[in-house]
């Protein structure tokens, strides 16, 4: 059994193949290594997806960004309906910290871009802000924005 998380509880497609346990992934269409980074991400995709409304349609997981050369992979990123990124989050194991240095890797993420809300979460501590529309000021939300909200904002 994977760890309890301070999200709602959702249902998933988990199933043992050679030995390890895989998720179904409903973004990517396919079933994933279910590590504890990846339990965070299927149940943070959950809660923006059925939760807040996010169309799953105009989601992301494991995006390429090219930050100063380097490609890297952004764990979730929506985006409005004329396909321009929204939402950036940066997903971890619940037994690693959210630290600045995870904000400063989703801030390299968002220099590409280009959001005005990025999320941290390691699936027990959610921290999401809002970007200044030049990026250079961000303020803490109490809670993450649904879709409409963000969108119409």
């Amino acid at each position: 059994m994977m760890q309890e998380l301070n999200l709602p509880r959702f249902d998933f497609t988990i199933k043992q193949v050679n030995g390890r346990r895989m998720i179904f992934d409903p973004i990517r269409k396919k079933m994933v290594v279910l590590t504890p980074e990846e339990w965070v991400r299927q149940n943070f995709l959950m809660y923006l997806t059925q939760s807040k409304g996010y169309p799953a349609s105009l989601m992301a997981v494991e995006s390429k960004v090219d930050v100063n050369g380097l490609s890297q992979r952004a764990d979730i990123v929506s985006y409005n309906r004329k396909r321009m990124p929204v939402l950036v989050v940066e997903c971890k194991a619940p037994h690693i910290k959210i630290t600045n240095q995870v904000f400063d890797q989703v801030a390299r993420y968002n220099i590409r871009l280009k959001t005005s809300l990025i999320c941290v979460t390691n699936g027990i501590n959610h921290y999401c802000a809002l970007l200044s529309k030049d990026g250079r000021e961000y303020h803490f939300l109490e809670g993450i924005p649904g879709y409409k909200q963000l969108v119409n904002n």
